[in-house]
C-alpha cells in the first residue's frame, strides 16, 4: 500500500490457475465439497385424515419456474423479445445437471435478456447493414447496432461465465453441450427466417 492509501501492483484479480471442476476432482480421487440440496422429505411429517381436505385437487409439479413477462414482451417491431425461450432452455440445461437449485433465477433471467438483445441487434445489423447516415451531416457513420451488439454479447458472456462456474463447481458428472450452442443456432436460424 502506498502513502495515499491505495494499492499498487500485486496480483491481478482472477490471475493464476483456474480451479478444477467438481467432476474432475471426483474422477481423480481428490477431496471435494459437494453441496447437497435440502431434502424436504426428511422433515417430520404430520398425520392428516380426509376431513382435513374439502375436496380433492389435481396438483401438478412445476418443472421450470415461469419466466417473467418482460422476457417475452412485445418489441417495437411487433415481435416478442424471445428471452423466455432462452430462459427455458438454460433452466432445463441446469436441471439436467441437477444444479438449478444453486443458480439464482434472476441470474438466468439476466443472461436470457442480454442474449436476446444481442440476437435482436444482430438481426438489425443484418437488416440495415454496417453503415448508417449521420442525422445532421448526412455522412456515412458506423451502424450503432454494431456497438450495442458488442455490449450485449459481452454482458451475456459475463453472466454466462458466472452460471457456468456455479455448474462447474457443483456438477458431479462431466458435460459437453451448453445452451449457448442452441442460442447460437437461434441466431443463425433468425437470418434464414426472413
Amino acid at each position: 500500500m502506498s502513502k495515499d492509501g491505495t494499492y499498487r501492483g500485486g496480483r491481478r484479480v482472477r490471475a493464476g490457475d483456474k480451479p478444477d471442476s467438481l467432476a474432475d476432482k471426483i474422477a481423480s480421487g481428490r477431496s471435494a465439497r459437494v453441496f447437497e440440496p435440502i431434502d424436504l422429505e426428511d422433515e417430520p411429517s404430520f398425520e392428516l385424515d380426509s376431513s382435513d381436505f374439502l375436496e380433492p385437487r389435481d396438483l401438478e409439479g412445476e418443472k421450470i419456474p415461469k419466466p417473467s413477462e418482460y422476457l417475452s414482451s412485445e418489441q417495437k417491431d411487433g415481435k416478442p423479445l424471445g428471452a423466455d425461450k432462452i430462459f427455458e432452455e438454460t433452466w432445463l440445461w441446469l436441471k439436467k445437471r441437477k444444479c438449478e437449485q444453486f443458480v439464482n433465477p434472476r441470474l438466468v433471467k439476466s443472461y436470457s435478456q442480454a442474449f436476446a438483445r444481442y440476437v435482436q441487434c444482430e438481426e438489425a445489423i443484418s437488416k440495415f447493414g454496417f453503415l448508417g447516415k449521420h442525422p445532421t451531416t448526412g455522412a456515412a457513420i458506423a451502424n450503432p447496432f454494431v456497438q450495442m451488439s458488442v455490449g450485449f454479447q459481452k454482458q451475456a458472456n459475463i453472466i454466462w461465465y458466472e452460471i457456468f462456474d456455479i455448474v462447474k463447481q457443483n456438477c458431479t458428472t462431466s458435460f459437453t453441450d451448453t445452451p449457448q450452442d442452441n442460442a447460437m443456432e437461434l441466431l443463425l436460424t433468425a437470418r434464414r427466417k426472413k
